[in-house]
């Protein structure tokens, strides 16, 4: 018990300093690539029209003139407490405005995968038992057409017939879910199924191929020779082994549902983290961009980072190996 314990303490130990090396390589990349954007920042903070007095006033005043590195090391240390700088745009902090509109995107989010991984692991594994038959042909139709059909198209084409012709769901706005519950999802729905699809489809066939392959492994036929239930080859031997697949990928498209977030947001009209994006950059609002990026990225950092822990829940093999 103490070397299965030792083994998975060092397990996390190695994934958490690879998660920190990654997060500091990032903040390097977001911070150069700030300012590499076109246009001078001072400008853009004074506006089109003013006195070289004045530029050079706010280049001094937010350490423009100071060397890079000295900039960096500025950034790092007020990051590392919380301050992610103030947006020029609303004179605000932009951690302020990161809390108000991120629970908006982390409820659609949630929806959405909520979506892909009910409807695409089940497709994904009754195209798998059923090969062959109409029910796969229909899985995997479906699944082509989740890929390939654009999420701004779907999500007009959703608004068109379910919120405009019938009345069912509202097209745009947010409501909070603890003022009105109900009017949240009718309002959350649609955007969800518009992010969610694409990601249903890559589920569904992953699980698929995955599938495929536990029905004819070797444990799987040893498991039917002994008699056990149809249900319990398929649940417990087949989809248990196939999950690893399913929660590497699940990991890997979480940037495409984030980056998939701001042209939803943009359709429906929701303030969330993608809307909050898409103002940034339109109004050159350097620091609240260079917040937003970092905080996405660091996100995306913590959820692989999770993926790499529930390796070691579904397959201990992976918790064993990663740690010698």
């Amino acid at each position: 018990m103490n070397r299965l314990r030792t083994l998975l303490t060092s397990y996390l130990a190695r994934r958490l300093g690879m998660s920190l090396v990654t997060m500091v390589l990032v903040s390097i990349a977001v911070f150069l690539g700030v300012r590499a954007m076109p246009g001078d920042t001072a400008q853009a903070l004074a506006g089109e029209q003013t006195s070289p007095e004045v530029l050079a006033s706010i280049r001094q005043e937010y350490g423009l003139d100071d060397n890079i590195a000295v900039q960096y090391w500025r950034y790092v240390s007020h990051a590392a407490t919380g301050d992610l700088g103030t947006s020029a745009r609303t004179g605000l902090p932009v951690l302020d405005a990161i809390r108000e509109a991120l629970p908006i995107t982390l409820e659609l989010a949630a929806l959405a995968l909520l979506l892909a991984v009910v409807v695409g692991i089940g497709a994904g594994v009754l195209a798998a038992v059923r090969k062959g038959k109409p029910s796969e042909w229909l899985a995997n139709g479906i699944a082509l057409l989740g890929m390939s059909v654009p999420s701004f198209w779907l999500g007009i084409i959703l608004v068109l017939a379910f919120a405009i012709a019938t009345p069912v769901f509202a097209a745009s706005g947010f409501v909070p879910f603890g003022t009105d519950p109900l009017e949240n999802m009718r309002r959350l729905v649609l955007p969800a199924i518009v992010l969610g699809s694409g990601l249903a489809a890559v589920v569904m066939r992953q699980t698929r191929a995955a599938m495929l392959d536990s029905l004819s492994a070797d444990y799987t036929r040893t498991a039917r020779a002994k008699g056990l239930t149809r249900r319990h080859v398929i649940g417990g031997h087949a989809l248990r082994n196939s999950l690893v697949t399913v929660v590497t990928v699940l990991g890997l498209q979480l940037g495409q549902l984030i980056s998939g977030a701001v042209v939803t947001e943009q359709v429906f009209v929701l303030p969330g983290f993608g809307k909050l994006t898409i103002d940034a950059v339109f109004t050159r609002d350097y620091a609240m961009v260079q917040g937003v990026v970092l905080f996405t990225s660091a996100a995306y950092i913590l959820v692989n980072l999770l993926v790499d822990f529930l390796y070691s829940v579904v397959d201990p093999r992976i918790r064993l190996g990663g740690a010698r």
